[in-house]
């Protein structure tokens, strides 16, 4: 039977067009669009001076449905209301809501198919709860591992980051639902996020951290959230290179640009790129107007801003009833959908499967079988799945699946359960806190402060844990000085100190954001703790095989203070690998983490934040019914002191207000390449259930790149998925700064045991390309570069070395290559374009419309080409 070849792209061009922000090329959609200005331009005129300015700064919703932010619209010229919600994994409402696995958990599926998926749930369920604008994807690059919202974005890498955030924006808009990319730009790190100062140089601001807010807008993004920290010296909300220079007048975004929350710094913003100040006026509302009545801020910018934002509206065709003349009786908004429902459980469940990453397995320790015996199930995300990261990302989900459950589902032989650390306490004691802490907690006003100070007393020395409820605040502990927990709008924030016995000051501030709060605390004390482990260790060695559940708290506001699984999980999994040596370790973390036990257990499976369906998911895994593929977004360092930032303060968490960005292009993988530091496990790596083989690897250069083609082969037993990787080598001819390599594309293939097919990998052009910092213009080289194909950037058995002159005859690949011997040919039946890349489409099919461009897709390589078949950049 033949074996059938996969094309993959690795262009972030929209090649399936949502009915909402993408108009058919022809005579009658020019006519259409001139139609759509002209009703835009003359509900402008239309509009008072004080109807303008309250589309360019948010307001209080009358009929809060619990979002982040509401515009008011103007109800006598039927323009309606818009209400903007946060949810990068899900609508974050007081609704319930899908809540999907992490973005991060979504990248390291390498499928840009259930990208696209992903982002259709999400703008389902924005639409059928009322909401108009997401406030997301976040797609800034994982720069360091600390980073307290890594879970919230893509990964390490431009290429990657680009196709997910292209295909997610396509879902979501596809939808109906309006996005808002964030955070616009170089937001690495949550600490000191308001006030730092990102020095990073040109070349690797171009190279690294742009790419994927320039593939978030060619696929159609409505707007951009600008970042609060500074950027080269000036904020990012008033930097006018970032927001007119680059944004608008090299890359064409003709929507709007909003703040982030409290990140608007002056009046003066409005002309340097600003549209929108969130969540309320404090600079764009009775300062902006004195400064248009003054003439000190023309009105022509007012009216730009108001301009750009009811164009975005009019595409999501939310301006139907609205004219000069007032609302147009009779008309109704497009029809909202139900929410996604079974639908968004499905692919929810799908992309916590397919992201999970199997780290180890030793001795085919996992799937699960019969003769994995009796099991101990140790870590409380057993029973309480932990879903989601904290913040402005939370989701109160509508479906939620325990792993516990789900394992005693399958198990074959008995199942015991023990938490091996409770982290939900108790009421700290009144004799240990003078004064006490009020028995039914603190109340807060709305937007309201409060700060509470006591005395704690502790007879035992040891580490002690708390526990802060206060869902609609955020919320600072210190004891003696020293921060224990931060939290921002979190369920239960939560934060240990190891204290000696005696007396300490207790200080816990709170503040109520855009709501009333009712805040709680507990405590774990270190006899809890002790208990608790005594019991799950007892538990392992009654079993044949152990399976413990750690976690990690990433959350939105706050870094993490350091790569271990907190609360003294290390210690746990160190004790239970003791008392069995069959151990297998669930970990549901947000980002890289240490692992100073991994010699002891048999395997680990990283889940991250699955979602709802992630118990299934979890369990599903465990025992095979799925196999593993996900594929690592960022790599996990051996220790902290081998990182690019370790023992430099001012590259993290910077210095004196600043944080420069000395390693310059080598984010991630790069810097381990460059400095030949090893790593824990490098980018791209993932096992499997199965095994593949590669050969017959070709590149040779094309007009618009590179094509490169490989022979992937399922050796192994099982049915899996596999992910073959292409990276470039830097370019002979090239002066500059450049990686030792690159992703330059990928694929992801599905095969039964012994099937194989072909893919062909397109690279595109601008993969070739630097940054010339001194033209301040892209160049591409003419030297040659070295082509490697493999599984992560670190197993590349094949390679070769081509010209970038001009298309050449295919050269054979160098590497080491087994005889495949006799086997069969399947057809691949799951191998498709959509498979992890863009559908290709024929340059003859109907052409598209991006903002003011005409497009076609090219049939060569999938990406955006205008009328005359050039690519769009």
């Amino acid at each position: 039977m033949k074996t059938k070849r996969v094309l993959a792209s690795a262009a972030t061009a929209l090649t399936v067009l949502g009915g909402y922000m993408l108009w058919p090329t022809s005579a009658a959609s020019s006519d259409q669009r001139s139609r759509a200005d002209r009703q835009v331009n003359s509900l402008v005129r239309a509009m008072s001076l004080d109807e303008k300015i309250s589309f360019v700064h948010g307001s209080t919703d009358p009929e809060s449905r619990g979002q982040a932010g509401f515009i008011p619209g103007v109800e006598r010229l039927g323009i309606p209301p818009l209400r903007l919600t946060d949810g990068p994994a899900g609508i974050h409402l007081a609704q319930r809501a899908t809540a999907m696995p992490a973005p991060v958990a979504l990248a390291s599926t390498f499928d840009d198919r259930l990208a696209r998926d992903f982002g259709k749930v999400i703008g389902r369920d924005g639409r059928a709860l009322g909401q108009d604008v997401l406030l997301s994807p976040m797609t800034n690059i994982i720069r360091v591992p600390y980073g307290g919202r890594n879970f919230e974005t893509f990964a390490e890498d431009p290429l990657l980051s680009s196709r997910m955030v292209a295909q997610e924006i396509a879902g979501i808009q596809g939808e109906g639902l309006m996005t808002s990319v964030k955070h616009f730009a170089a937001n690495n790190q949550e600490r000191d996020r308001q006030t730092l100062d990102a020095r990073v140089g040109e070349q690797a601001l171009r190279e690294v951290e742009l790419p994927p807010f320039e593939a978030a807008l060619k696929a159609g993004a409505s707007s951009f959230m600008c970042a609060y920290n500074k950027v080269n010296g000036v904020y990012a909300c008033e930097n006018e290179e970032l927001l007119n220079n680059v944004l608008r007048e090299q890359w064409g975004f003709e929507g709007w640009v909003m703040s982030d929350w409290r990140a608007t710094h002056s009046t003066k913003s409005l002309s340097a790129g600003l549209d929108q100040e969130m969540p309320l006026g404090q600079y764009l509302d009775a300062p902006l107007k004195k400064a248009v009545q003054d003439g000190s801020i023309p009105q022509s910018k007012l009216d730009m801003s108001v301009t750009r934002i009811l164009t975005q509206m009019h595409h999501f065709g939310l301006l139907r009833c609205a004219s000069p003349a007032g609302a147009r009786e009779g008309c109704t908004l497009p029809e909202r959908p139900a929410p996604a429902g079974t639908m968004g459980d499905r692919i929810a469940q799908q992309v916590a499967e397919q992201g999970a990453v199997l780290l180890k397995n030793e001795r085919h320790t996992l799937p699960l079988t019969t003769r994995s015996g009796s099991l101990a199930v140790i870590g409380q995300p057993a029973q309480r799945p932990v879903i989601g990261g904290g913040g402005s990302s939370e989701v109160n989900p509508r479906t939620v699946t325990a792993p516990l459950d789900e394992i005693r589902k399958r198990a074959t032989g008995a199942v015991a359960y023990r938490p091996g650390l409770d982290l939900t306490g108790t009421r700290i004691d009144d004799n240990a806190l003078q004064p006490a802490f009020p028995t039914d907690g603190i109340d807060l006003g709305y937007d309201e402060e409060k700060t509470f100070t006591s005395t704690l007393t502790v007879k035992r020395g040891g580490m002690y844990t708390f526990t802060v409820g206060a869902p609609q605040s955020i919320s600072l502990l210190t004891i003696d000085g020293t921060d224990v927990l931060r939290g921002s709008r979190n369920k239960a924030a939560r934060g240990a100190l190891r204290l000696k016995p005696g007396t300490h000051e207790f200080k816990l501030q709170l503040r109520s954001i855009r709501s009333t709060d009712h805040v709680s605390m507990s405590w774990v004390t270190p006899e809890a703790v002790a208990v608790d482990r005594a019991q799950a260790v007892e538990a392992a060695r009654a079993a044949k095989t152990a399976v413990v559940f750690a976690f990690d708290e990433g959350t939105e506001g706050f870094d993490r203070t350091g790569l271990s699984l907190p609360f003294e999980q290390d210690q746990l999994i160190e004790a239970v690998t003791r008392a069995n040596r069959n151990t297998v370790v669930v970990l549901n973390t947000g980002s890289a983490v240490t692992m100073p036990w991994l010699n002891r257990v048999k395997a680990v499976l990283n889940m991250y934040y699955p979602g709802g369906m992630g118990g299934r998911a979890t369990a599903r895994l465990l025992y095979g019914q799925v196999s593993p593929s996900g594929r690592l977004t960022q790599t996990f360092p051996t220790s902290e002191e081998h990182t690019s930032v370790a023992g430099d303060p001012s590259a993290y968490p910077g210095r004196d207000g600043v944080v420069t960005y000395s390693e310059g292009v080598d984010v991630g993988y790069r810097w381990y390449d460059k400095t030949g530091t090893p790593s824990l496990f490098p980018f791209g790596y993932g096992l499997s259930y199965t095994s593949f083989e590669y050969s017959r690897f070709q590149a040779k250069p094309t007009r618009d790149g590179l094509t490169v083609t490989l022979r992937v082969r399922n050796t192994g037993r099982r049915t899996g998925s596999d992910t073959p990787q292409i990276y470039l080598g830097p370019d002979s001819s090239w002066p500059g700064e450049q990686p030792t390599k690159t992703l330059a594309g990928y694929t992801k293939v599905t095969l039964e045991p012994g099937e194989e097919t072909t893919v062909r990998i397109p690279i595109d052009r601008n993969s070739l390309r630097h940054w010339n910092a001194d033209t301040h213009e892209w160049d591409t080289g003419r030297g040659s570069r070295t082509v490697w194909a493999g599984s992560s950037a670190t197993r590349l058995p094949l390679h070769t070395r081509i010209p970038l002159r001009g298309p050449t005859p295919p050269r054979r690949a160098v590497g080491p290559s087994r005889s495949a011997g006799p086997h069969r040919h399947h057809r691949c039946r799951s191998c498709s374009p959509e498979r992890g890349n863009l559908a290709l489409l024929d340059l003859s099919a109907s052409p598209f419309r991006v903002g003011h461009r005409d497009l076609r897709t090219s049939l060569i390589t999938g990406m955006a080409v205008n009328t005359f078949g050039q690519p769009v950049k």
